[in-house]
């Protein structure tokens, strides 16, 4: 466990001088949290770029990826999931399948809607990205935590997600 100081306790140390009535033990949480986030989404941005996708184009094609063989849901179904306006998804859309990453055709029980499609290609593009990704965050987690701490992070992390974002 390290003891250094970082920014969130910066932060926390200006607002204890000018407020030391405030409990500031959530903002230490939560600056944190936030700040873990961010930079490694950073992160898988960057391993995701070097194979050529965005982390939202990432996102479509993993979706499909664990909705199980044969990769195949509705845009609807992929906007739900990826909390995307259809729009948003849209362009994701196209811009996979211009690249051979996905096939969108007729959905056989509506004639109004559509089916995406995993490709080959894409397949086998996600399954590069999905392993790299984890590549970086298990590198991450290995230099700050033991098996056991990263366990114990991860249930507090999931007891913390359930009462505050139920759902999510």
């Amino acid at each position: 466990m390290t003891s250094e100081r970082d920014a969130v306790d910066e932060i926390v140390g200006q607002w204890h001088e000018v407020r030391p009535d405030l409990e500031t033990t959530p903002m230490e949480i939560y600056g944190r949290i936030y700040r873990l986030a961010r930079s490694m989404g950073d992160r898988i941005e960057t391993t995701y770029a070097r194979l050529g996708i965005s982390r939202g184009e990432f996102d479509v094609l993993a979706t499909l990826r664990r909705s199980g063989e044969p990769y195949r849901l509705s845009p609807r179904q992929l906007s739900a999931t990826l909390m995307l306006t259809t729009g948003g998804m849209t362009g994701r859309l196209d811009k996979l399948e211009r690249r051979g990453m996905i096939r969108r055709s007729p959905d056989p029980h509506d004639r109004r809607g559509l089916r995406v499609t995993l490709t080959d290609e894409g397949l086998a593009l996600v399954d590069e990205a999905v392993v790299a990704g984890l590549g970086v965050q298990k590198s991450a987690l290995e230099q700050a935590l033991d098996g056991a701490q990263a366990e114990q992070l991860a249930g507090l992390l999931r007891t913390l997600l359930a009462t505050t974002a139920p759902g999510e």
